[in-house]
């Protein structure tokens, strides 16, 4: 699940500095609010690479996603692709769980014995 989501977190990080550097020329929003508030997304992104596996990270992880569909009202393609990452997120969870719990119990069938 870790390398599932750090990859989608990743990811949205890159897109989220592209996106602000669209919304520079785009939007009549100052320019320091908008690499404000894009680099504390950007920061939170990284920062949840690192915190995967603690309690907590993915409820952050779906707000940061909620937030992304939000930032649609600065800049109108943001919906759409803040749709596309929540739907990485909700993959990267739900199938980074089923493999991490297929992983235990192979390892599981592998340390009982014979």
């Amino acid at each position: 699940m870790r390398t599932l989501c750090s990859s989608t977190l990743i990811g949205e990080a890159l897109l989220i500095m592209f996106a602000a550097l669209v919304a520079m020329q785009l939007s009549d929003v100052p320019t320091a609010t908008i690499w404000t508030v894009s680099g504390i997304a950007m920061a939170l992104c990284v920062a949840l690479c690192g915190m995967i596996t603690r309690p907590g990270a993915v409820p952050i992880g779906w707000a940061l996603q909620i937030g992304l569909i939000a930032s649609g009202f600065i800049l109108p393609t943001m919906f759409g692709l803040g749709v596309v990452f929540a739907g990485l997120w909700w993959c990267s969870v739900h199938y980074g769980r089923k493999i991490d719990e297929f992983k235990a119990a192979r390892a599981a069938e592998a340390a009982a014995p014979a």
